[in-house]
């Protein structure tokens, strides 16, 4: 008869030496209905950290713009970077963060909804109608059995009759409005940039939020990085800005997706990457003052 201890659903055990060691597991991760005894339900939360492992994503909004900005990756060198933006419908476009997959599956969904309202109401769905039936979609995975939560987060923009919009949408199926917002990858670099500047975005043109946007977004960058137009994309809601003029828009200001060159105009107005690692210059000594030197 073995001595194995009894409670198996809490632990694994290992043989070794004539003795059982147990190794913890969590028991309240097995599925997405089961609550932790701290109201927790842990496979929404592994999803929420999908998102955190994704390539950044930035979005702003001013009073005639909304602005998408998105830190592509590449697999490898012979590889293609990634597609980070999608267009919705001409009023409506998404920033991603996750799982791609799971993005395209969504933003499929998503279009489907769109084209439904144009084919039943004879107009374009509002923006916050349309982000309240994805976060719907996605509830349902966090609660029925079975199923597991989406990967994947997005940075929703668009336009109605009572202007832009930037909302985000996460696995948990929740949805908020922003003034400004960034997900994924080092993230939170790119929030305390928006948070010390979001009260001028309300009147700033497309150059100044595109510039705003960029500044953001380079914060969430390794130090020995930086922005170029093979790893950056920019998605637009709004009228033609300056740097867009011989471009052909949609009226009202369609979404539009700009990379490669056409995002060079912006990139060569940001300032160098101050360097982290170089020395500071220090003041002038005054006279018969000591100079400490470091070794």
């Amino acid at each position: 008869m073995s001595d194995r201890p009894g409670d198996y659903s809490a632990h694994k055990w290992r043989y070794h030496g004539n003795q059982f060691y147990s190794i913890f597991r969590n028991t309240y991760d097995s599925d997405n209905t089961v609550f932790s005894p701290q109201g927790r339900l842990h496979q929404v939360e592994y999803a929420l950290e999908a998102v955190k492992q994704g390539s950044a994503v930035v979005g702003l909004r001013s009073r005639t713009h909304a602005v998408l900005l998105a830190l592509k990756r590449s697999t490898g060198e012979l590889a293609s970077y990634q597609q980070k933006m999608f267009r919705i419908d001409d009023h409506v476009g998404i920033g991603i963060a996750g799982l791609t997959s799971d993005a395209r599956v969504l933003s499929n969904f998503m279009r489907q909804q769109a084209m439904g309202s144009r084919m039943v109401f004879n107009r374009a769905i509002p923006v916050n109608r349309l982000v309240s039936a994805i976060a719907d979609k996605a509830q349902v995975n966090t609660q029925e059995y079975g199923r597991r939560p989406y990967g994947v987060g997005f940075l929703v923009i668009g336009h109605d009759h009572t202007g832009p919009h930037l909302y985000e949408f996460s696995p948990s199926g929740t949805s908020y409005e922003y003034f400004a917002m960034s997900i994924g990858a080092r993230s939170q670099s790119a929030k305390t940039y928006l948070e010390k500047h979001f009260e001028e975005f309300d009147t700033c043109d497309l150059e100044q939020l595109i510039d705003h946007g960029l500044h953001a977004l380079r914060e969430t960058l390794q130090q020995d990085k930086e922005l170029t137009n093979l790893n950056t994309s920019i998605g637009v809601v709004g009228p033609r800005g300056d740097s867009e003029k011989g471009t052909k828009i949609k009226a009202g200001g369609a979404f539009r997706i700009m990379q490669d060159e056409k995002i060079d105009v912006y990139l060569a107005k940001l300032p160098p990457k101050e360097d982290a690692n170089a020395p500071a210059l220090a003041a002038a000594p005054a006279a018969g003052e000591d100079v400490a030197m470091d070794g």
